[in-house]
């Protein structure tokens, strides 16, 4: 036999990481007096490999909490936002045999980072960041060393994973812990 071998295994054979900033226009049934605050929530995604880069499919809301009348009443304007993320693939396994599992891992969510009134003063204008990591999952080959005779590690004794209990351990045991009772 030989001193090694070839294994079959699955393990991540390429990635890839963007970030990006994104502008949004959102036009308020009221012109803004002032803007009170301004979140990205509801963000889904789903990413599948195209080629030698990966997509992401998603969308998020985007709420704005602003003023209106002469900052006398407030109100809350939302707009969903759709965005397409093309991820190139940096790192890939040229032994790979199928890499067909996408794996997206979000490591900043939707941030509104800055939300101002336009010029015209009718509409809002939002900053929004995001970035995403992706891993492409697929089938490689592995070559591991091995031992013709015995493994190394037979030699150790297992010993010391075996605890014993005392007497007073053992009289301490409840026989009946597994017993249901019929008042539950």
């Amino acid at each position: 036999m030989a001193d090694h071998r070839e294994i079959i295994t699955k393990a991540v054979v390429a990635k890839g990481q963007k970030y990006t900033q994104s502008n949004h226009t959102i036009s308020p049934p009221h012109h803004p007096s002032s803007i009170l605050g301004c979140w990205a929530i509801n963000h889904k995604y789903e990413a599948r490999k195209v080629g030698k880069q990966v997509e992401i499919f998603g969308s998020f809301d985007i709420n704005v909490w602003y003023s209106h009348h002469d900052n006398t009443k407030t109100s809350v304007v939302i707009e969903k936002v759709d965005y397409k993320d093309i991820i190139k693939l940096k790192y890939r396994d040229p032994d790979c045999l199928d890499d067909k599992i996408v794996s997206a891992k979000v490591l900043q969510q939707p941030n509104c980072v800055e939300a101002v009134i336009s010029k015209k003063g009718n509409k809002i204008l939002v900053n929004v960041e995001r970035e995403l990591l992706v891993e492409v999952i697929g089938e490689t080959k592995v070559c591991v060393a091995v031992y013709p005779d015995k493994c190394p590690c037979d030699d150790e004794e297992d010993d010391d994973w075996v605890e014993e209990l005392s007497d007073k351990e053992f009289e301490e045991i409840d026989p009946d812990f597994l017993v249901a009772k019929d008042d539950e």
